[in-house]
Protein backbone atom coordinates (compact mmCIF):
# COMPACT_ATOMS: atom_id res chain seq x y z
CA UNK A 1 0.00 0.00 0.00
CA UNK A 2 2.82 2.26 0.84
CA UNK A 3 4.42 1.76 -2.58
CA UNK A 4 1.18 2.70 -4.31
CA UNK A 5 1.09 5.93 -2.40
CA UNK A 6 4.66 6.73 -3.39
CA UNK A 7 3.91 6.16 -7.05
CA UNK A 8 0.87 8.36 -6.85
CA UNK A 9 2.87 11.09 -5.22
CA UNK A 10 5.61 10.85 -7.77
CA UNK A 11 3.05 11.08 -10.53
CA UNK A 12 1.60 14.19 -9.05
CA UNK A 13 5.04 15.76 -8.57
CA UNK A 14 6.29 14.93 -12.13
CA UNK A 15 3.66 15.20 -14.85
CA UNK A 16 3.93 12.67 -17.67
CA UNK A 17 4.45 15.48 -20.25
CA UNK A 18 7.60 16.62 -18.47
CA UNK A 19 8.94 13.11 -18.32
CA UNK A 20 8.34 12.65 -22.03
CA UNK A 21 10.31 15.83 -22.82
CA UNK A 22 13.21 14.62 -20.73
CA UNK A 23 13.34 11.32 -22.57
CA UNK A 24 16.28 11.15 -25.08
CA UNK A 25 15.31 11.74 -28.72
CA UNK A 26 16.83 8.54 -29.97
CA UNK A 27 14.56 6.59 -27.66
CA UNK A 28 11.45 8.24 -28.96
CA UNK A 29 9.21 6.41 -31.32
CA UNK A 30 9.56 7.93 -34.76
CA UNK A 31 6.57 8.71 -36.91
CA UNK A 32 6.65 6.56 -40.04
CA UNK A 33 7.35 8.41 -43.29
CA UNK A 34 4.92 7.85 -46.06
CA UNK A 35 6.64 6.97 -49.42
CA UNK A 36 4.69 7.94 -52.48
CA UNK A 37 5.38 6.15 -55.74
CA UNK A 38 4.90 8.29 -58.81
CA UNK A 39 3.48 6.93 -61.95
CA UNK A 40 4.99 7.81 -65.39
CA UNK A 41 3.61 11.08 -66.56
CA UNK A 42 3.30 12.40 -70.12
CA UNK A 43 6.58 14.36 -69.92
CA UNK A 44 8.54 11.28 -68.88
CA UNK A 45 7.12 9.21 -71.72
CA UNK A 46 8.03 11.91 -74.24
CA UNK A 47 11.61 12.08 -72.97
CA UNK A 48 12.08 8.32 -73.25
CA UNK A 49 10.49 8.32 -76.69
CA UNK A 50 12.79 11.03 -77.97
CA UNK A 51 15.87 9.24 -76.63
CA UNK A 52 14.78 6.01 -78.30
CA UNK A 53 14.20 7.74 -81.64
CA UNK A 54 17.60 9.45 -81.41
CA UNK A 55 19.34 6.12 -80.75
CA UNK A 56 17.56 4.57 -83.73
CA UNK A 57 18.58 7.48 -85.98
CA UNK A 58 22.23 7.21 -84.89
CA UNK A 59 22.21 3.49 -85.56
CA UNK A 60 20.64 4.01 -88.98
CA UNK A 61 23.17 6.73 -89.88
CA UNK A 62 26.05 4.49 -88.82
CA UNK A 63 24.68 1.70 -90.98
CA UNK A 64 24.37 4.01 -93.97
CA UNK A 65 27.91 5.34 -93.48
CA UNK A 66 29.28 1.84 -93.21
CA UNK A 67 27.50 0.82 -96.40
CA UNK A 68 28.72 3.91 -98.26
CA UNK A 69 32.28 3.43 -97.01
CA UNK A 70 32.24 -0.22 -97.95
CA UNK A 71 31.07 0.75 -101.44
CA UNK A 72 33.64 3.53 -101.90
CA UNK A 73 36.61 1.52 -100.65
CA UNK A 74 35.80 -1.97 -101.90
CA UNK A 75 33.45 -1.63 -104.86
CA UNK A 76 34.83 -2.62 -108.26
CA UNK A 77 33.20 0.48 -109.71
CA UNK A 78 35.64 2.63 -107.69
CA UNK A 79 38.71 0.52 -108.48
CA UNK A 80 41.63 1.48 -110.70
CA UNK A 81 41.28 -1.52 -112.95
CA UNK A 82 42.94 -0.42 -116.18
CA UNK A 83 45.94 1.75 -117.24
CA UNK A 84 43.50 3.70 -119.39
CA UNK A 85 42.02 5.11 -116.17
CA UNK A 86 45.26 7.07 -115.56
CA UNK A 87 44.95 10.28 -117.59
CA UNK A 88 48.34 11.89 -118.32
CA UNK A 89 48.90 15.42 -119.64
CA UNK A 90 51.80 17.85 -120.06
CA UNK A 91 54.33 15.18 -120.97
CA UNK A 92 56.46 15.37 -124.08
CA UNK A 93 59.66 13.55 -123.18
CA UNK A 94 58.40 11.69 -120.10
CA UNK A 95 57.03 8.37 -121.29
CA UNK A 96 53.59 7.22 -120.29
CA UNK A 97 55.02 3.81 -119.36
CA UNK A 98 57.29 5.35 -116.71
CA UNK A 99 54.28 7.02 -115.06
CA UNK A 100 52.02 3.96 -115.27
CA UNK A 101 54.70 1.86 -113.61
CA UNK A 102 54.40 4.08 -110.50
CA UNK A 103 50.68 3.27 -110.27
CA UNK A 104 51.12 -0.47 -110.78
CA UNK A 105 50.76 -1.23 -107.00
CA UNK A 106 47.34 0.48 -107.09
CA UNK A 107 45.86 -1.82 -109.72
CA UNK A 108 42.51 -3.09 -108.44
CA UNK A 109 42.53 -0.67 -105.50
CA UNK A 110 39.87 1.98 -104.92
CA UNK A 111 41.04 5.38 -106.13
CA UNK A 112 40.24 6.69 -102.64
CA UNK A 113 42.94 4.42 -101.21
CA UNK A 114 45.68 5.63 -103.55
CA UNK A 115 48.25 7.80 -101.64
CA UNK A 116 48.35 10.82 -103.94
CA UNK A 117 51.18 12.66 -102.14
CA UNK A 118 53.42 9.60 -102.31
CA UNK A 119 52.66 9.03 -105.99
CA UNK A 120 53.35 12.70 -106.78
CA UNK A 121 56.75 12.47 -105.08
CA UNK A 122 57.56 9.34 -107.08
CA UNK A 123 56.63 11.03 -110.35
CA UNK A 124 58.73 14.09 -109.51
CA UNK A 125 61.69 11.76 -108.94
CA UNK A 126 61.71 11.07 -112.70
CA UNK A 127 64.62 13.25 -113.97
CA UNK A 128 62.61 14.99 -116.69
CA UNK A 129 59.76 15.97 -114.32
CA UNK A 130 60.05 19.36 -112.64
CA UNK A 131 56.57 19.37 -111.06
CA UNK A 132 53.54 17.09 -111.04
CA UNK A 133 49.93 17.27 -109.90
CA UNK A 134 48.00 14.08 -109.09
CA UNK A 135 44.23 14.28 -108.63
CA UNK A 136 41.32 11.86 -108.19
CA UNK A 137 38.56 11.99 -110.79
CA UNK A 138 35.64 10.04 -109.33
CA UNK A 139 34.46 7.44 -109.66
CA UNK A 140 37.58 5.59 -110.83
CA UNK A 141 40.11 7.80 -112.65
CA UNK A 142 43.43 9.43 -111.74
CA UNK A 143 44.58 12.63 -113.44
CA UNK A 144 48.32 13.39 -113.69
CA UNK A 145 49.53 16.74 -115.02
CA UNK A 146 53.29 17.07 -115.58
CA UNK A 147 55.53 20.11 -116.00
CA UNK A 148 58.72 18.98 -117.69
CA UNK A 149 62.18 20.45 -117.21
CA UNK A 150 63.63 22.78 -119.83
CA UNK A 151 67.17 21.89 -120.89
CA UNK A 152 69.50 24.80 -121.76
CA UNK A 153 72.75 23.03 -122.67
CA UNK A 154 74.40 19.76 -123.60
CA UNK A 155 76.53 18.25 -120.87
CA UNK A 156 79.63 16.36 -121.87
CA UNK A 157 80.26 13.36 -119.63
CA UNK A 158 83.08 11.27 -121.01
CA UNK A 159 82.09 10.27 -124.51
CA UNK A 160 78.38 10.90 -123.94
CA UNK A 161 76.29 14.01 -124.35
CA UNK A 162 73.52 14.47 -121.81
CA UNK A 163 71.21 17.43 -121.30
CA UNK A 164 71.14 19.78 -118.32
CA UNK A 165 68.64 22.43 -117.17
CA UNK A 166 69.17 25.74 -115.38
CA UNK A 167 68.96 24.02 -111.97
CA UNK A 168 71.68 21.49 -112.69
CA UNK A 169 69.34 18.55 -113.27
CA UNK A 170 71.07 16.06 -115.59
CA UNK A 171 68.68 14.61 -118.16
CA UNK A 172 68.88 11.67 -120.52
CA UNK A 173 68.61 12.62 -124.16
CA UNK A 174 65.25 11.51 -125.53
CA UNK A 175 65.12 9.50 -128.71
CA UNK A 176 63.15 12.24 -130.38
CA UNK A 177 63.86 15.93 -130.05
CA UNK A 178 65.92 18.52 -131.89
CA UNK A 179 68.09 20.54 -129.52
CA UNK A 180 70.56 23.30 -130.42
CA UNK A 181 72.65 24.18 -127.38
CA UNK A 182 76.26 24.87 -126.48
CA UNK A 183 78.15 22.10 -124.72
CA UNK A 184 79.06 22.64 -121.07
CA UNK A 185 81.77 20.87 -119.11
CA UNK A 186 82.96 21.11 -115.53
CA UNK A 187 79.87 19.73 -113.80
CA UNK A 188 78.89 16.14 -113.10
CA UNK A 189 76.43 14.05 -111.16
CA UNK A 190 78.99 13.77 -108.36
CA UNK A 191 78.71 17.49 -107.61
CA UNK A 192 76.09 18.50 -105.01
CA UNK A 193 72.85 19.66 -106.59
CA UNK A 194 73.17 23.21 -105.24
CA UNK A 195 76.69 23.52 -106.68
CA UNK A 196 75.49 22.35 -110.08
CA UNK A 197 72.65 24.87 -109.92
CA UNK A 198 75.09 27.67 -109.07
CA UNK A 199 77.28 26.92 -112.08
CA UNK A 200 74.35 26.53 -114.45
CA UNK A 201 72.92 29.87 -113.31
CA UNK A 202 76.29 31.36 -114.23
CA UNK A 203 76.00 29.82 -117.69
CA UNK A 204 72.42 31.00 -118.14
CA UNK A 205 73.40 34.54 -117.12
CA UNK A 206 76.24 34.47 -119.66
CA UNK A 207 73.98 33.40 -122.54
CA UNK A 208 71.30 35.91 -121.56
CA UNK A 209 73.76 38.83 -121.64
CA UNK A 210 75.51 37.75 -124.84
CA UNK A 211 72.47 36.96 -127.00
CA UNK A 212 71.19 40.54 -127.64
CA UNK A 213 74.61 42.00 -128.50
CA UNK A 214 74.74 40.74 -132.06
CA UNK A 215 72.75 38.41 -134.24
CA UNK A 216 74.13 34.89 -133.88
CA UNK A 217 76.24 35.81 -130.85
CA UNK A 218 74.82 33.02 -128.69
CA UNK A 219 75.18 30.55 -131.56
CA UNK A 220 78.90 31.32 -131.72
CA UNK A 221 79.35 29.83 -128.23
CA UNK A 222 80.31 26.24 -128.94
CA UNK A 223 81.51 25.15 -125.49
CA UNK A 224 81.59 26.58 -121.97
CA UNK A 225 83.87 25.29 -119.22
CA UNK A 226 82.28 25.69 -115.76
CA UNK A 227 84.92 23.80 -113.77
CA UNK A 228 86.01 27.07 -112.10
CA UNK A 229 82.98 29.08 -110.83
CA UNK A 230 85.15 32.20 -110.66
CA UNK A 231 86.13 31.98 -114.33
CA UNK A 232 83.67 31.04 -117.05
CA UNK A 233 85.68 29.99 -120.10
CA UNK A 234 83.87 29.99 -123.42
CA UNK A 235 85.04 28.73 -126.80
CA UNK A 236 83.78 31.04 -129.56
CA UNK A 237 83.74 29.98 -133.19
CA UNK A 238 82.20 31.21 -136.45
CA UNK A 239 80.72 34.46 -135.19
CA UNK A 240 79.30 36.27 -138.26
CA UNK A 241 81.18 39.48 -139.03
CA UNK A 242 83.79 38.85 -136.36
CA UNK A 243 86.34 41.66 -136.64
CA UNK A 244 88.01 41.78 -140.03
CA UNK A 245 87.01 38.32 -141.07
CA UNK A 246 90.46 36.84 -140.49
CA UNK A 247 88.91 34.52 -137.95
CA UNK A 248 87.18 31.98 -140.15
CA UNK A 249 84.41 29.63 -139.09
CA UNK A 250 86.98 26.83 -138.73
CA UNK A 251 88.92 28.71 -136.02
CA UNK A 252 88.05 28.94 -132.33
CA UNK A 253 89.06 31.31 -129.58
CA UNK A 254 89.09 30.44 -125.89
CA UNK A 255 87.92 33.45 -123.89
CA UNK A 256 88.15 33.88 -120.09
CA UNK A 257 85.10 35.87 -118.95
CA UNK A 258 85.44 35.67 -115.16
CA UNK A 259 82.11 35.50 -113.33
CA UNK A 260 80.43 38.85 -114.05
CA UNK A 261 79.83 41.61 -116.63
CA UNK A 262 79.62 39.09 -119.44
CA UNK A 263 77.87 41.43 -121.85
CA UNK A 264 80.45 44.21 -121.51
CA UNK A 265 83.34 41.79 -121.88
CA UNK A 266 81.82 40.15 -124.91
CA UNK A 267 81.39 43.56 -126.53
CA UNK A 268 85.07 44.31 -125.85
CA UNK A 269 85.92 41.06 -127.63
CA UNK A 270 83.80 41.95 -130.66
CA UNK A 271 85.25 45.46 -130.90
CA UNK A 272 88.90 44.41 -130.68
CA UNK A 273 89.33 40.92 -132.14
CA UNK A 274 90.42 42.38 -135.49
CA UNK A 275 93.20 44.45 -133.96
CA UNK A 276 94.39 41.53 -131.83
CA UNK A 277 94.59 39.29 -134.88
CA UNK A 278 96.46 41.92 -136.83
CA UNK A 279 99.02 42.21 -134.05
CA UNK A 280 99.33 38.56 -133.00
CA UNK A 281 98.56 36.84 -136.29
CA UNK A 282 96.54 34.09 -134.64
CA UNK A 283 94.42 34.62 -131.57
CA UNK A 284 93.97 31.37 -129.68
CA UNK A 285 93.18 32.69 -126.21
CA UNK A 286 91.94 35.94 -124.72
CA UNK A 287 91.74 36.75 -121.02
CA UNK A 288 89.13 39.42 -120.19
CA UNK A 289 89.13 38.99 -116.43
CA UNK A 290 91.27 42.03 -115.72
CA UNK A 291 89.51 45.33 -115.24
CA UNK A 292 91.57 47.60 -117.53
CA UNK A 293 93.58 45.30 -119.77
CA UNK A 294 93.25 42.27 -121.97
CA UNK A 295 95.78 39.43 -122.18
CA UNK A 296 96.03 37.89 -125.66
CA UNK A 297 97.90 34.61 -126.18
CA UNK A 298 99.80 34.36 -122.86
CA UNK A 299 103.40 33.08 -122.93
CA UNK A 300 102.26 29.83 -121.38
CA UNK A 301 99.09 29.22 -123.34
CA UNK A 302 96.71 26.56 -122.19
CA UNK A 303 97.11 23.45 -124.30
CA UNK A 304 93.45 23.50 -125.13
CA UNK A 305 91.87 21.95 -128.15
CA UNK A 306 88.16 22.38 -128.69
CA UNK A 307 86.24 19.10 -128.76
CA UNK A 308 85.83 17.20 -132.04
CA UNK A 309 82.89 18.14 -134.19
CA UNK A 310 79.61 16.74 -132.96
CA UNK A 311 77.24 15.32 -135.53
CA UNK A 312 74.14 17.35 -136.25
CA UNK A 313 72.07 14.44 -135.07
CA UNK A 314 73.30 15.24 -131.58
CA UNK A 315 72.30 18.90 -132.11
CA UNK A 316 75.64 20.15 -130.79
CA UNK A 317 77.68 22.83 -132.52
CA UNK A 318 80.42 21.88 -134.96
CA UNK A 319 83.74 22.93 -133.46
CA UNK A 320 87.02 22.31 -135.32
CA UNK A 321 90.26 21.71 -133.46
CA UNK A 322 92.33 24.82 -132.91
CA UNK A 323 96.07 24.30 -132.83
CA UNK A 324 97.48 26.44 -130.02
CA UNK A 325 100.24 28.73 -131.20
CA UNK A 326 102.72 30.15 -128.74
CA UNK A 327 102.97 33.91 -128.80
CA UNK A 328 104.46 36.25 -126.33
CA UNK A 329 101.87 37.68 -124.04
CA UNK A 330 100.31 40.84 -125.37
CA UNK A 331 98.54 43.10 -122.97
CA UNK A 332 96.33 45.79 -124.44
CA UNK A 333 94.08 48.32 -122.83
CA UNK A 334 90.43 47.62 -123.15
CA UNK A 335 88.49 49.67 -125.65
CA UNK A 336 84.90 50.01 -124.81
Amino acid sequence: MKSDRLKKRDADAYPQEAMVEDEPRYLRRQKPIEIRRRKFGKKAWKTYLRASILILLIAAAASVLYAVGDYLFTSSEMALASPAQVELSGNHYVTRASVLEIFSPDRGRSVLRIPLAQRRAQIEAIPWVEHAEVLRALPNHIEVDITERTPIAFLRQGSELMLVDAYGAILDRPLEGDFHFPVVTGISAQLPRDERALRMHLFADFITQVRPLRSGAADSVSEVDLSDPSDLRATLAGLPGMASGMNSASDAVLVHFGNSDFGDKFQVFLNNIGQWEAAAGRVASVDLRFEKEVVVNPEAPINYAPPPAVQQATAAKHVARAKPVKHSARRTKRKR
